[in-house]
């Protein structure tokens, strides 16, 4: 029997905590924040409303592992989720398919004619693979539907020119053909009936796992533990020696008022002008739900500072370095496994998040 101390208690620590715990060995799971859940924490409004307080979540998997995973301790409610964008006055669906491209062009394409515009007269050709974000998204759907629906968002969400961004931001995001409009094609696509906190939750609940909250695990203290998992940034462990890695956070402008504010579940905007990258209206995110009131925010992103929530990881095409050295000092650090969105500064969905946790966790069982 093993001790392990574990930092975070978000879907990455929870579920090696519960998988070690199950194997016998007794898990200390630490967070500096007064809940579970990380940024996946999810709780009641006092309109009723189930709100995720840190931007919404939408489950979609197709991993049959972690699909049966999460509904072993939480019932998930079938969810498909749309999204519009406004720009230029207009409303749009995203992500970009038939309808958006008949819509901006003034067309009526149809599947083979669009494609052929796209590719014949608006993607421009490189004599090299994209470098970054933006020559990715001028081979893949050209100027106009870039400056409409990319540029002003992603200078907005991310702080930076699209120029200084990777072109693997861009790669996961689909171009359609046809007036599909799910945002996402995954066969399993889901919210919990009750959030993602009693999820979480449920995960801990074992009695070889001790949490604690408000309370940070501090690297210096991982020699009082057989195995240390940390899900929280890579830089942080080795305490920021090497230099500080980007990060952005999120503010949330909350207003709550009657009624449907804007009729769908995720309003982008890509204007530059505006503020704000998107508004988020939570009654949408419970199909099954009636709420008389409503409960919206306003999204803002920024540069992260010292004391803020680190959301995701940057990036930048110049970072490349200071990163490799932080993933060389981890990859040599004995006793410690890197995990999560933070821990491995790379921007993950929640299914990958688990399924690398369930394989972390399997590693880790090995060696003890």
């Amino acid at each position: 029997m093993a001790s392990i101390g574990i930092a975070g208690a978000g879907f990455s620590g929870a579920s090696i905590a519960r998988e070690l715990a199950e194997a016998g060995h007794v898990c200390h799971v630490f967070d500096t924040r007064d809940h579970v859940g990380g940024n996946c924490h999810t709780e009641r409004h006092e309109t009723g409303v189930l709100v995720h307080r840190y931007g919404p979540h939408i489950f979609h998997t197709n991993n049959e592992r972690v699909w049966e995973y999460i509904n072993r301790f939480g019932d998930m409610v079938p969810y498909n989720h749309k999204v519009k964008t406004t720009v230029e006055g207009t409303v749009f669906s995203l992500p970009v398919n038939l309808h958006t491209i008949n819509q901006v062009f003034g067309t009526s394409m149809s599947p083979v004619e669009a494609h052929r515009f796209i590719t014949g007269t608006q993607v421009i050709s490189l004599d090299h693979e994209p470098e970054n974000f933006e020559e990715q998204a001028l081979t893949m759907v050209g100027h106009r539907l870039y400056k409409l629906f990319f540029e002003g968002y992603t200078r907005k969400q991310w702080g930076v020119s699209p120029t200084s961004l990777p072109a693997s931001i861009l790669r996961r995001l689909p171009l359609r053909f046809n007036y599909e409009d799910s945002y996402f094609n995954h066969p399993h696509q889901a919210i919990p009936a009750e959030g993602y906190t009693p999820i979480v939750e449920a995960i801990l609940d074992h009695e070889a796992i001790h949490v604690t909250l408000g309370t940070a695990l501090e690297p210096a203290l991982a020699s009082e533990y057989d195995h240390v998992v940390w899900s929280g940034p890579l830089d942080a462990y080795f305490g920021y020696d090497l230099g500080r890695l980007g990060y952005r956070t999120l503010d949330f402008e909350e207003v709550v008022t009657h009624g449907d504010f804007q009729g769908t579940p995720v309003m982008n905007y890509g204007d530059e002008d505006i503020p704000y990258t998107r508004i988020t209206e939570h009654k949408h995110f419970a199909p099954g739900e009636t709420h008389d009131q409503t409960v919206y925010f306003r999204e803002f992103s920024r540069e992260h500072q010292p004391g803020d929530i680190p959301y995701y990881p940057v990036r930048l095409v110049g970072d490349q370095q200071l990163l490799e050295q932080y993933e060389a000092r981890a990859a040599a650090s004995s006793g410690v496994t890197f995990v999560g969105r933070l821990g491995t500064y790379r921007y993950l969905d929640m299914d990958v998040t688990i399924a690398e946790a369930l394989e972390a966790a399997d590693a880790i069982k090995a060696l003890l």
